[in-house]
């Protein structure tokens, strides 16, 4: 396929934390001074639709969901709508709290994804357990966080198909906080690293993390798929006597 198109989505418009244009607005522009992607657009859910027309989720390839607070106003029209695109083929990235979005739980076929969370300007270390895999190309052994909040096990999820990175947080806890899951034709990544109070989508290792991930989970040009009841071929007619 050409240039990858992705949109990068957010609860929030406007000023968060250390991001004066918003996160989604800083993600979307590390995305673009990569040069790996076609069209980088933004939306958020203040916005006519949630900003994820079907005009918008039929154009995008690679879907970016940060969340935090406002996740029960998503509405339930539009995470069908983008559940169906993820079956369809549309690669899924969520970040951070969107752990606890509608759409993650609906992919996860689950109604909760609880996990243990500080609010605390605690070190985070994040290590790379899969050195071959595309979203860790380029990653060190492990890198560190300054300041991050505090994710720990046990993270209810299902068993994710790909384990990726494991964080260790200053106060002991451990949480696995990069896992792969396919649903349908349509690839996910969770990463956990990114709240809103700290800096970190800056960090060049976050950024690499998610610029891998969105190139990782673009769809792949696929043969059609043949189901349904197939006729004897001349040959299985021929050895059964027919």
């Amino acid at each position: 396929m050409g240039k990858i198109n992705v949109t990068v989505w957010d609860e929030t418009i406007g000023p968060l934390g250390p991001y004066p244009n918003g996160i989604y607005q800083a993600i979307a522009d590390f995305l673009e001074e990569s040069k790996e992607f076609g069209t980088v657009r933004t939306s958020t859910q203040p916005q006519a639709e949630h900003g994820l027309s079907v005009e918008v989720l039929a154009d995008t390839d690679v879907l970016i969901w940060w969340g935090h607070c406002h996740h029960n106003d998503v509405d339930d029209e539009i995470v069908e709508r983008v559940r169906k695109r993820v079956m369809e083929g549309m690669g899924l990235i969520v970040l951070h709290s969107g752990h606890a979005s509608k759409i993650f739980s609906k992919l996860m076929g689950t109604d909760t994804l609880g996990l243990r969370w500080r609010e605390a300007d605690e070190l985070e270390r994040v290590w790379k357990i899969e050195s071959n895999h595309p979203i860790t190309i380029g990653i060190p052994d492990y890198f560190d966080i300054p300041k991050s909040e505090m994710y720990g096990e046990h993270f209810c999820i299902p068993a994710p198909d790909e384990l990726l990175f494991i964080s260790w947080h200053q106060g002991g806890e451990v949480f696995r906080s990069g896992c792969t899951f396919k649903r349908g034709k349509g690839k996910i990544f969770y990463f956990a690293p990114g709240h809103e109070t700290f800096p970190i989508y800056y960090m060049p290792e976050v950024q690499q993390v998610i610029i891998n991930a969105a190139k990782w989970a673009a769809p792949l040009p696929m043969e059609p798929v043949i189901t349904g009841h197939t006729p004897e071929s001349p040959e299985a007619m021929r050895l059964c006597g027919q």
